[in-house]
């Protein structure tokens, strides 16, 4: 396909509902936003890195992106830990900490700093990292996050230490457990799982670090093969996978499909290996509903994305992080399978 396919927008009319002024409203009760259940970093930073990669992103989703990225700017605290939740009347409810917001933020600057339109954003989201980035966490999956902001980053700042030491850090905490049964970091498939691998394809082609790029495959290879059932993705559930359990599993979230299509974009884009572009395509194609019910999980016409597949169908609820997953995997389908929204 051409690039006129590939560039037509994405459908953000939903994900603008959810939004205000102040940030995005994490919860939806079916299409309309939750507005007293307040805002989180963690959703305000995916839509940040959505809206900063979206290639010709209009006047509006620029907008959009400003808003976001002052309010990750605002929940960063001056030793770079970072806020997570705040309440309507833009009051933070949380300590500052480096859970999985911390990380989602770190990721979102990172993507920020090398994507946005406008000089003044990229150098704005390039200081807020630095901030970030002076601290680390002892969660893996937040620093996966992290991890993959931090290789971003090293696209236009190849010694920048904090994302360096990012990466390092994320590498020591993946054990090498090439040939075992279960090569997985963790005893089971919790959340986000696609994260994980991408943080060590990432980071590993970021530093030239082969052995790296080799591991973060292997650990991919796995986590599609236990994803898949009957040649569709068959996602971990929501309260994860056990090793040898097996699906279909409920409820499966959109947010775990999108991570697995990051993962194997970023394997294309580092190897060129079209086998990858199967795992995107299998993602891509669960939420126009080939999954385990059989049903839609994006709104092609708003972009939103429904909140959980359940054995007898989907909920109706159209929050932030499902609207998230499914732009952003619609994003990395457009980008590298030419596909556009259906009609």
């Amino acid at each position: 396909m051409g690039p006129r396919l590939r560039n037509r927008p994405a459908p953000f009319a939903h994900l603008d509902r959810m939004t205000d002024a102040r940030g995005l409203f994490e919860h939806a009760l079916l299409d309309a936003p939750r507005a007293e259940l307040g805002y989180c970093v963690d959703d305000v930073a995916r839509a940040l890195l959505v809206t900063a990669r979206e290639p010709q992103p209009g006047r509006r989703v620029e907008e959009m992106a400003e808003t976001y990225l002052a309010f990750v700017e605002a929940a960063i605290a001056r030793d770079g830990r970072v806020h997570n939740r705040m309440n309507t009347a833009g009051v933070w409810t949380d300590v500052p900490a480096t859970g999985d917001w911390w990380g989602r933020a770190l990721w979102a600057l990172g993507v920020t700093a090398v994507r946005a339109e406008r000089p003044a954003t990229r150098t704005r989201a390039l200081k807020a990292f630095e901030r970030a980035a002076r601290q680390e966490s002892h969660d893996l999956h937040a620093t996966a996050f992290a991890a993959v902001g931090a290789a971003e980053v090293l696209k236009v700042e190849p010694l920048l230490a904090p994302a360096r030491r990012l990466i390092y850090r994320i590498s020591a905490m993946i054990p090498d457990k090439a040939g075992s049964a279960w090569p997985w970091p963790e005893s089971r498939l919790r959340y986000s799982n696609g994260a994980i691998p991408e943080a060590l394809i990432a980071g590993g082609a970021a530093l030239g670090d082969r052995h790296v790029v080799s591991r973060g495959l292997s650990l991919l290879t796995f986590l599609v093969s236990n994803e898949t059932l009957d040649g569709r993705l068959s996602v971990t559930g929501n309260e994860g996978r056990d090793p040898g359990e097996e699906g279909p599993l409920f409820d499966q979230q959109p947010i775990e499909v999108a991570a697995i299509a990051d993962a194997c974009a970023r394997a294309y884009d580092v190897t060129g290996d079209r086998r990858w572009l199967d795992g995107l395509r299998l993602a891509w194609e669960w939420f126009l509903g080939s999954n385990d019910s059989g049903t839609p999980m994006i709104d092609a016409a708003t972009g939103a994305g429904y909140d959980g597949l359940t054995a007898a169908g989907r909920n109706e609820n159209r929050g932030a992080e499902s609207t998230l997953a499914a732009l952003s995997t619609f994003q990395q389908a457009r980008r590298l399978l030419g596909v556009e929204m259906p009609r």
